[in-house]
């Protein structure tokens, strides 16, 4: 039976291809050999579920334990009811049990007890019950809310000590979010649990973290296997560049060439390959897409991005708690500098935000495409500055991110002419008071090759008290053009000073000479 590359759900080895999950969380063991209780934790469809399943069943195996992966989602829906929440998770775990323990491993009916010990007096008498070491994965423990959430942590409290013997000798709690963030899925108010950390007797705290480059390599080498379909060098590297690794993105753009573009198995894929299903990706608007950037106007995640799409200064530290759940959620990398997660995200968030933009664009894109096949990138530059000057304040406005809503709307624009013939990359980051694109199009050389077309452009705001950025920015976009080996280029400045003139005077299209002498258009709007 052929596998093929999974986007819904956990990895099934006879089905999906994947990578060998129980590696990815090699401390698990040692730390279950230690009694310990620890988070699993990684943003969505990263394989959390997948790798705790896998570890569930080697524990298993070894004869050592009855360890068992159970999902806590039956519990959403019972909100702060503790009582029928917690009969919703037994009947997961007693369910979970049945499928995957031996008969001699599985729970006994489950005493009677009062609401607010239910799991408690369960998992003891489980304990006391089982010839084996219990070993808990409280998958998704992150859907329990409010009192419910502070029932199931404090009775995993109170329940450690009597481990081994009356109590699992191990458990995780796997989620979206870190530990910490648990105060504020309770309610906001660490006091209410009566500690600065819901789960202080966790003995680490682990992220699942991205694919490396070598197991990208190593996943698509395994349709290579089955198939003889080809993944060339270049398409890997340029999968891993695009994804930074995340395993559902890494997944998608294979299953999106082989599956949906139905790319013969006797045609090697290609760079071109990927980057269309990128694009198909991010047009599709997936549900993984789409789960990610309904987080995007939460104001704590608002307050981490919104600085990096604008590249102003972020006003946190760096062990801030918006920081690290924006983090956790995947939307943020999580290493410095603070950046957005990978360049598929870097295009899906400012399409996303300015999606009414596009709404407005009346121009036909085609009619920018010059008789030789290039762009006719100063039609568009002059196209935009008559769009600016007729709907600018009414587009910035109406943008949630306000500080770098000019920014959004000029993206935009140009992701709705170059969309479908050619590409728009951007780097974007706190600090760097501007952001850089790149334009790439493709054509027809004389000699009928295939070509790209480089346009780079810097965008930047002057607000209140600024001086004009001309002088900063020009020099800026000359590292910029340096780093592309371009001749020219496009530097974009818009004012959002109070005491700015009207939008149709001050928006115009010029020429400005590079410290390095290079001629720039200039764009003020």
């Amino acid at each position: 039976m052929v596998r093929w590359f999974n986007t819904a759900g956990p990895c099934v080895p006879r089905n999906h291809y994947m990578i060998p999950a129980s590696a990815r969380l090699a401390e698990v063991p040692r730390l279950v050999a230690r009694e310990g209780y620890f988070v699993v934790h990684a943003p969505r469809q990263t394989g959390k579920t997948t790798t705790l399943q896998a570890l569930a069943d080697e524990l298993t195996a070894t004869g050592q334990y009855a360890a068992l992966l159970f999902s806590c989602e039956a519990g959403r829906a019972w909100g702060d009811d503790i009582g029928a929440a917690t009969r919703a998770v037994l009947d997961r775990i007693r369910s979970g049990a049945e499928s995957t323990l031996s008969e001699g491993l599985r729970p006994p009916p489950w005493p009677e007890a009062s609401e607010g010990t239910l799991l408690a007096t369960a998992l003891t008498a489980w304990a006391r019950a089982c010839p084996r070491p219990l070993v808990l994965f409280f998958d998704e423990i992150d859907a329990l809310q409010g009192r419910t959430l502070i029932s199931f942590l404090s009775q995993l409290r109170d329940g450690y000590r009597g481990r081994p013997t009356n109590f699992p000798i191990s458990v995780a709690l796997c989620g979206l979010r870190d530990v910490r963030d648990y105060k504020a899925a309770s309610g906001g108010d660490p006091s209410r649990l009566g500690t600065a950390s819901p789960f202080n007797i966790k003995v680490k705290s682990l992220r699942l973290g991205n694919f490396t480059a070598g197991e990208v390599r190593e996943l698509y080498a395994q349709h290579t296997a089955d198939t003889g379909q080809v993944f060339t060098a270049e398409a890997t590297t340029r999968a891993f560049e695009l994804t930074a690794g995340q395993p559902w993105l890494v997944n998608a753009l294979a299953a999106e060439i082989v599956d949906e573009m139905a790319v013969p198995a006797s045609t090697p894929i290609s760079i071109d390959h990927v980057e269309q299903a990128k694009e198909r990706l991010i047009v599709a608007r997936a549900t993984h897409l789409d789960s990610l950037v309904d987080k995007l106007r939460e104001p704590r995640v608002q307050r981490v991005v919104e600085p990096v799409l604008a590249g102003t200064t972020l006003l946190l530290d760096p062990y801030d708690d918006d920081l690290s759940y924006t983090r956790d959620l995947g939307l943020v990398a999580e290493d410095p500098p603070v950046r957005i997660a990978n360049p598929i995200y870097r295009e899906v968030i400012p399409r996303v935000l300015a999606a009414d933009v596009a709404a407005n664009v009346t121009a036909e894109p085609r009619s920018f495409v010059l008789p030789d096949g290039r762009l006719d990138l100063t039609r568009m530059l002059a196209e935009f500055a008559a769009f600016w000057r007729v709907n600018g304040d009414v587009l910035a406005a109406r943008q949630v991110y306000h500080e770098a809503a000019p920014q959004l709307v000029m993206m935009a624009f140009l992701q709705r002419l170059i969309n479908g013939g050619g590409f728009v990359e951007r780097e974007y980051g706190v600090g760097r008071g501007r952001i850089d694109l790149l334009i790439r199009w493709p054509y027809r050389d004389p000699g009928g090759r295939r070509a790209w077309q480089l346009e780079g452009l810097e965008l930047k705001v002057r607000a209140a008290g600024d001086p004009d950025p001309l002088a900063e920015g020009l020099g800026q976009l000359d590292a910029y053009l340096d780093r592309l080996g371009l001749l020219g280029g496009t530097l974009a400045i818009f004012d959002r000073r109070p005491a700015a003139p009207a939008i149709h005077e001050r928006t115009s299209i010029g020429t400005a000479s590079s410290p390095a002498g290079r001629t720039i258009t200039l764009l003020r709007g």
